[in-house]
């Protein structure tokens, strides 16, 4: 967290979404959003996206300024890529239990117990992580990426086993897997799924890959976030039972807004469905972010060049 001197802003959402407009054209500042921020930050963003997306869109951008509403290890893929611009990200705190879960040391004598294995890790892992790997991949391209490389190849997939464990299915390919994972995709649970699927027999259910397998083989439809939205915009049916964090329903009532959405339950009574980092950002922190210009993200020059060589091959095997 961090402390401002400022003075509080604006009371009201219409006084704040105008600050935050002004703000962006005083800095020449764009602001970048994943799909699981909370709906005013998703209106206010220049640009919305899953990871892959907003790599894309990081590396293209013509502004001087950075402001991601999203996690820490995406603001860090956002510096990666452009070191000269200021990056800023709301809360410091918002970190991933994803990223969490691959600790730098514990995976490089991993790697180094494995010469012979190509690294591609799921851009879900620290700026450190990042920097011990060949390629980078997404949940919109792993399998495109994995099926790239030669069959006699060895891979080690990090740091979620779901997901590398749903490429290795769709790709015929024996990868050894780093055991970490999401606490927002294990939480869902299959029995409720069905529960729902029973009480909404018309309904669809559609689940993000790092999911639990036990989850996936209730889907009719697996894919990353901004597949899971393009998915429920051109098919016909009327309802949807999705498994992602409930974040990216809001864009997908925004384009298909005579559809009915449901998200999936956790297996508890909780909110737990909820990426608890991704909520920490507001409005009100872009606001100070903004006008203090920190927090700031920095990182070692020689992390951030040996991290960027394997976002450039991701990028270029997604063409």
């Amino acid at each position: 967290m961090f402390t401002t001197t400022l003075n509080p802003p604006p009371s009201s959402p219409i006084d704040l979404f105008t600050a935050l407009e002004n703000l962006k054209k005083e800095l020449n500042a764009v602001i970048l959003a994943h799909y699981y921020q909370d709906p005013d930050i998703q209106d206010i963003a220049d640009f919305i996206g899953d990871s892959l997306q907003l790599a894309r869109a990081a590396a293209q951008t013509n502004a001087d300024v950075i402001v991601f509403a999203g996690v820490h290890f995406m603001a860090e893929t956002a510096k990666i890529l452009n070191p000269e611009k200021l990056v800023l990200l709301p809360d410091m705190n918002a970190g991933c239990s994803l990223a969490d879960s691959c600790p730098p040391d514990q995976f490089a004598a991993f790697k180094a117990a494995h010469p012979d294995h190509l690294v591609i890790s799921y851009i879900n892992c620290s700026a450190e992580i990042k920097a011990m790997s060949d390629i980078i991949c997404t949940s919109s391209n792993a399998v495109k990426i994995v099926k790239q490389i030669p069959v006699d190849q060895p891979i080690i997939f990090a740091p979620d086993r779901n997901l590398g464990r749903y490429v290795m299915e769709q790709t015929g390919r024996d990868m050894l897997l780093w055991q970490g994972s999401c606490i927002v995709h294990e939480t869902f649970s299959e029995r409720k799924i069905v529960e729902l699927k029973i009480r909404h027999p018309h309904a669809e259910a559609i689940a993000h890959p790092e999911c639990e397998t036990s989850v996936l083989r209730h889907a009719s439809y697996i894919g990353s976030t901004a597949a899971l939205l393009s998915y429920c915009q051109k098919s016909p049916t009327q309802e949807f039972i999705v498994a992602t964090e409930p974040g990216i329903i809001h864009q997908m009532e925004k384009f298909a807004p005579h559809k009915h959405f449901i998200p999936a339950p956790p297996q508890n009574n909780c909110n737990c469905n909820e990426c608890p980092f991704m909520r920490l950002n507001t409005l009100e922190k872009l606001y100070l972010a903004m006008k203090s210009r920190s927090p700031e993200i920095t990182m070692d020059e020689n992390i951030r060049v040996a991290a960027l060589r394997p976002m450039q091959r991701m990028l270029e095997m997604s063409v």
